[in-house]
Order: structure tokens, then sequence, then C-alpha cells
């Protein structure tokens, strides 16, 4: 009780410190000028970074209340210390931001070894089964149900088939996605396997557990099933219409490049809301069972990182999505001659 109360002194002595107009409240300014006072020079949006850690009604200042509570068992003794403390974990989290793919797979293998690269794999693999042949067999049966003479569709009625297909699939295997981002994201021996994940996400979390992140996971597949699927069947369609001549087989070299550039375009109109569904998935786990709103999240992510913040693990979401699309597609389409589907 004692050390407390010597502490909340302390800590409030350093609180006045900072607060130079004495209005309550430390913001941006004061903190960019605390560092400054030890010759670190960092932007306002380093600033807001290091106040949002404190922050917790949103307001991008630190009243007293949040900052006590925050400092309450740190054993930092004055503002400098303080001050020494905010600017090893910027410099921490500059570096954090900067990693790259390589030292991403490092430090996956130094944690779990090589077989932590395929983890949540499994699940991954029973998933993409009943979620393709659903997108598929759905577009297929979206795309009659909207066209009046059934051969004849236009680019709005290939966007709403696939994106209604989308939807149709997404709906029907998300709990299976949540299960593969959690065996994806959880430190080894966590979880033993699919079922055991099931498990402990029913016992902490309940049923709701399996559909966090659902609502930013069907704002993103609606733009990128339909722009994914329409723009692959259009451009496709033209290189036959075009050049192809007599022939209705385009080739797998076509095949592969149509799919690619339409996965591509679906991948960039989606993947922002695709981040924030995964940072929900896993803000339970990380926060104990507590879950960031989707509109916190969008805040979060700007004001921690700019706009760039949103497409941030792009990179090897487009080297690893590419290759199995362009599988997945010449499967497709030598599977649909082989059968007579057209």
């Amino acid at each position: 009780m004692r050390y407390l109360q010597d502490h909340e002194k302390k800590m409030r002595l350093a609180f006045n410190s900072l607060d130079k107009n004495n209005d309550g409240v430390i913001d941006a300014s004061e903190i960019i000028a605390a560092l400054k006072s030890l010759g670190m020079h960092i932007s306002e949006v380093q600033a807001k970074t290091i106040l949002s850690s404190m922050d917790t009604d949103g307001s991008m200042t630190v009243d007293w209340d949040e900052w006590k509570y925050y400092f309450l068992l740190h054993p930092a003794k004055n503002v400098t210390e303080i001050i020494h403390f905010w600017k090893r974990s910027t410099v921490h989290s500059l570096k954090s931001r900067k990693m790259r793919l390589i030292s991403g797979l490092e430090q996956l293998v130094k944690e779990g070894g090589i077989f932590s690269l395929w983890r949540g794999n499994g699940v991954n693999v029973l998933k993409i089964a009943p979620e393709t042949a659903l997108k598929v067999g759905a577009y297929e049966q979206y795309k009659k149900l909207l066209s009046f003479d059934g051969v004849h569709l236009g680019i709005i009625e290939r966007f709403i088939s696939g994106s209604l297909a989308g939807v149709t699939a997404q709906t029907c295997i998300y709990p299976m996605e949540v299960l593969k981002t959690r065996l994806a994201i959880g430190k080894t021996g966590e979880y033993s396997g699919i079922i055991d994940c099931g498990k402990k996400l029913l016992k902490q979390e309940g049923v709701r557990s399996f559909f966090k992140g659902y609502t930013p996971n069907l704002l993103g597949i609606v733009p990128y099933a339909g722009i994914d699927l329409a723009v692959y069947e259009i451009l496709k369609n033209y290189w036959l219409e075009n050049y192809s001549g007599n022939s209705v087989n385009p080739g797998i070299m076509i095949l592969v490049g149509c799919s690619t550039l339409s996965n591509t375009c679906g991948q960039l109109a989606s993947f922002p809301v695709n981040l924030i569904r995964t940072h929900m998935q896993a803000s339970a786990l990380v926060e104990k069972g507590k879950t960031t709103s989707m509109i916190r999240l969008i805040q979060e992510i700007y004001t921690k990182e700019g706009k760039l913040g949103f497409y941030r693990g792009f990179t090897p979401n487009i080297i690893k999505v590419l290759p199995a699309v362009g599988i997945g597609c010449v499967a497709y389409e030598k599977v649909k001659s082989l059968f007579g589907l057209t």
C-alpha cells in the first residue's frame, strides 16, 4: 500500500510536468515535446501511437485516471524514465512495422520449427473444398437466375452473381475460417488440433466466437468474389471472341493470366476489410475474449499506420493466393470440360 501511494505521487508529478497547458489531459503535441527534450523527434502519428496504448476511451488524449492505471505497476520513477520507456517502445514499434517477409518466416521457424509454417493448414484444406464447391456451384445458379434468356449476361449480372456466391459460401464455412485463423496465430502447443481448438473456443468464448469478424468478412467478400469471378469470365470470353479463332479452349497460360489479374483486382478492392476481419478474429485471443469493434479497429489502424496500414501483409497474401488461384482455376476449367459443362 505504501509503495502504491508513493508511486502514485511520483506518477502525479510526472503527469503534471507533461501537461504543459494544465488542461488535465496529455495530448500528442505534449508527447512530441517531451521526447524532443531528449533529442528524439517523432511524428504526430507516432505520438498518437504512444497515446493509444494508454487511451481507453478513444479520445486520443490521456487524463489522470488513464495515466495512473497504465503506470500503476510500471517501475518508472519519474518523467525522464517514462520518456526513455516511450523512446524504446517507439523504436521497437518502428522496427517491427518494417519487418519483411523473410524475417517473418525466420521468426515463425524460430518459434515453432519448420512445421509452424503450415500451422492451421489442415483446417484450411478442409475449408477450401466445400467453400470452392459452394462458390462455383452457387455462381452458376445465380447466373441462370439473373439472365433473362439463360445465356447472355452483362457485367452487373456477373458481379452480382459472384458476390452472392461468395456470401453463400462464406456464410456456410465461416466457423472454419475462424478456426484456421486461431490455429495460425496460436503459439506452438496451444492447440493440439482442430477439434481441440474448437472445444476451447466454445468453452472459453461461447458460440459467438465462431462468427467474430463476420460483418467485415461479408463487406469484403462482396467486392472480392464479385470482381474476381466477373473479371475472370469477361477476360476469358473477350480472348475467346477476339483471339481464339475457332477454338473454345483458351489454353492454360491464358486461363492462369485471366485468373491472376481478376484475383489481384478482387484482392485490391477487398484487402482492407479482410484485414479488419482477421484482426477481429484474432483480437479475442490476444485480449482474452474481448473483441474490438470494427469501427474502433479502423480508427486504430489509421491512427497508428495511416492509409498504407490497411494493406499491411498484402505482398505475402498475393504470393500465397495467386498460385493457388491459378491452379484452382485451371483445374476448374479442365473438370468442366471433362463433365461437358459450359
